[in-house]
Formats: structure tokens, sequence, C-alpha cells
């Protein structure tokens, strides 16, 4: 398999290398848009070491039937028009949890553009963080 690979790379070297600049230009584009991806692990360290606010995006339902300690809720249509009640977490990191990731990256842009620097979400969101058997609290 890594012949055949190595092998057209040889042969088409300019498609080869274009492919390679679009996924590094598709890499950059996503850190940008929402800040970087963490683990569940990451996620513990940035809480445990660098004090960071975990943003829990989900409806309150959601949020209600199980969450991260400590964490913040403020769904994820609603953050624009609260964004000024996390204005006291802006030197801080803001770790962006989701249901399964996919609102986490839009959230994160909103975050960043309002002058928010050290953003990150949560990859997998909630299931990865219940799929690894991570504690929650309920209510």
């Amino acid at each position: 398999m890594f012949d055949q690979v190595l092998e057209f790379v040889t042969n088409h070297p300019y498609l080869a290398g274009s492919f390679a600049i679009l996924l590094a230009l598709l890499a950059r584009s996503e850190f940008q848009r929402g800040g970087a991806s963490v683990s569940p692990q990451q996620l513990v360290n940035l809480v445990n070491k660098h004090n960071a606010l975990v943003l829990d995006v989900r409806d309150p339902k959601a949020f209600g039937a199980g969450h991260i300690v400590d964490a913040l809720n403020i769904p994820h249509g609603l953050v624009a028009s609260r964004i000024s009640e996390l204005e006291k977490y802006k030197q801080q990191p803001i770790a962006i949890v989701c249901a399964g990731g996919q609102h986490a990256g839009a959230v994160g842009a909103e975050l960043r553009k309002a002058g928010f620097e050290h953003v990150s979400r949560l990859t997998g969101g909630m299931l990865e963080w219940r799929n690894q058997n991570l504690p929650v609290v309920k209510g």
C-alpha cells in the first residue's frame, strides 16, 4: 500500500503537493475557526492546571441530565446575546463543550471574534466525555 502511495506521489508531484497544501489550509482554517480541539484528558489538565472555564453550549435539559463539574451553561443559540456574561473570563482559557462537537466550533468562532484568545473545544463533546467514563454532575 505504501509503495503505491509513494509511486503516485512520485508520478504526480503537483497533484500530491496541491493536496498537501489544501490539507494544511483546511487544518489551519479549522483551528482558527473555533480554537484548538482538545481531548477529554487535555480538558481535565486545562481545568486543573490553568483554571479553564468549561462552557457547555447544550440546551438546559441536556445540561441538567449531566454536565462537567463547574461548567457554565449558555445554549449555543444564546452565546452572542449573553457574551457579556463571559467578559470576566476573557483572560483565562475557555473550553467549549457541546453534545457531539457540532456546535462548539461556531461558538468558538464567536468568542474569538469577540476578543477571547484562549478558546478550545472538546473533541467529540459530551458524547466522548461519557464514552471515557469521566464524571458528570446532574441537576
